[in-house]
């Protein structure tokens, strides 16, 4: 049976942590103690979270938004005490992906999103820290602009969309770069993009795709980001042969 470190180390090598500049201190996060038997990912590493995993018997928690960010964990007091020694106290590891998993071309947010809407022909897009973490495509068909909203809106899994109406009736090409990217609707509009996706809408996305003529669709930070972690678990299962799900909280944000 494998271990956290085992998992861990399998998981830099597969997101290639090791090619991104990234605020988030990507990969193994919280050790443990001991064989792992259960995985379970989600978006956040919160309370929350790290209780719900518990409850579900996991010992090994992958997350999108992991607990250590710069030096944040400097000093170990306040929610940072509660939450390591909650992970410690019950023998549980915690790996983070951030960037790393918005961009992986089969497992990550975008790829995943591209692929719930059918898009062909995808491109390495939305540029951050130097490097794409998102994904360009093409629709099989070209779409009327009120029916690829309700074709977005079914993709995430979300009761509605807000969006910033400015580009064409009929959509052909999409741009996606999952949570909070609103500025990237520039990239977009510069590519002659019909389309962009994204989690959180931003003042300054407002005027850029008036002007740019885009059609910005944000669908929530949270809504954005749970493709790649729901991807993980099916692949951590199946390599390591444990108990691998993902847990949903439906945060409307």
């Amino acid at each position: 049976m494998a271990d956290a470190s085992d998992i861990a180390t399998y998981l830099d090598k597969l997101l290639r942590i090791d090619e991104f500049k990234d605020a988030s201190n990507n990969g193994l996060q919280v050790a443990r103690r001991g064989a792992v038997k259960k995985v379970c990912c989600g978006v956040d590493a919160s309370m929350q979270f790290f209780r719900e995993a518990q409850a579900r018997g996991a010992d090994f928690l992958i997350c999108h938004h992991g607990m250590s960010w710069g030096d944040s964990l400097k000093c170990i007091t306040g929610l940072n005490y509660e939450r390591v020694s909650y992970l410690v106290e019950h023998n549980m590891a915690l790996y983070a992906s951030h960037l790393p998993l918005d961009a992986h071309p089969k497992h990550g947010n975008n790829a995943q999103i591209a692929k719930a809407l059918g898009l062909q022909e995808l491109k390495p897009f939305g540029v951050y820290n130097g490097k794409e973490i998102g994904f360009s495509g093409t629709l099989p068909r070209a779409q009327r602009y009120m029916a690829f909203k309700k074709r977005v809106q079914r993709a995430l899994g979300v009761d509605q969309l807000q969006t910033m109406d400015f580009g064409p009736g009929t959509i052909r090409t999409v741009g996606i770069v999952s949570g909070g990217a609103a500025g990237e609707v520039e990239e977009a509009g510069k590519a002659g993009l019909d389309a962009y996706i994204s989690g959180e809408p931003g003042l300054v996305a407002y005027a850029l795709a008036q002007e740019y003529g885009v059609n910005a669709l944000f669908g929530g930070h949270y809504a954005t980001e749970v493709f790649g972690v729901r991807a993980l678990a099916p692949v951590v299962a199946k390599r390591f042969r444990v108990k691998a799900e993902f847990i949903d909280f439906g945060i409307p944000f």
